[in-house]
């Protein structure tokens, strides 16, 4: 998959805003922060989409079972302390946790014991028709790169 990561992220996130019922943000999303680094909520009100199609990213480029805890670490950012050094410090594990619940009950991620979640058959079937569709979109909008899609 050799597409920008936000192009696919966008797609990605639309189609699970318009055609996946079961992906929808929690009512507490509209107040929550996403990690305890950050000062405010986020301002984009589909922010849950696209933490999900990240997150479906990020199991996608790994290919390995991924935990909470990796995703947390992966989220997280360094924290402001006023005057004293700053620290790194971990994302959301409850944003993280919800999100790959919906994406679970949706049929795109799968768990496994003992190791974490996956990309389910369905999940990797997404976001190949997903990078298909914007590296078409590229080459179109610049002809050196269609003898890529042959």
């Amino acid at each position: 998959m050799q597409v920008p990561a936000d192009r696919l992220i966008a797609e990605v996130a639309r189609y699970l805003k318009e055609r996946v019922p079961e992906v929808k943000p929690p009512e507490w999303a509209a107040y929550v922060k996403t990690g305890a680094h950050k000062e405010r909520v986020p301002e984009d009100p589909d922010w849950w989409y696209y933490r999900c199609a990240s997150i479906l990213r990020k199991l996608y480029v790994r290919e390995t079972p991924v935990g909470i805890e990796r995703l947390r670490t992966a989220y997280g950012g360094r924290k402001n302390y006023g005057v004293a050094p700053e620290h790194f410090v971990k994302g959301s594990s409850s944003v993280i946790r919800k999100a790959l619940q919906q994406l679970e009950k949706a049929g795109l991620v799968v768990k496994v014991k003992g190791k974490g979640r996956t990309l389910s058959p369905k999940g990797r079937s997404l976001l190949d028709k997903m990078a298909n569709k914007i590296m078409r979109e590229l080459a179109r909008e610049n002809k050196e790169l269609e003898k890529y899609l042959k």
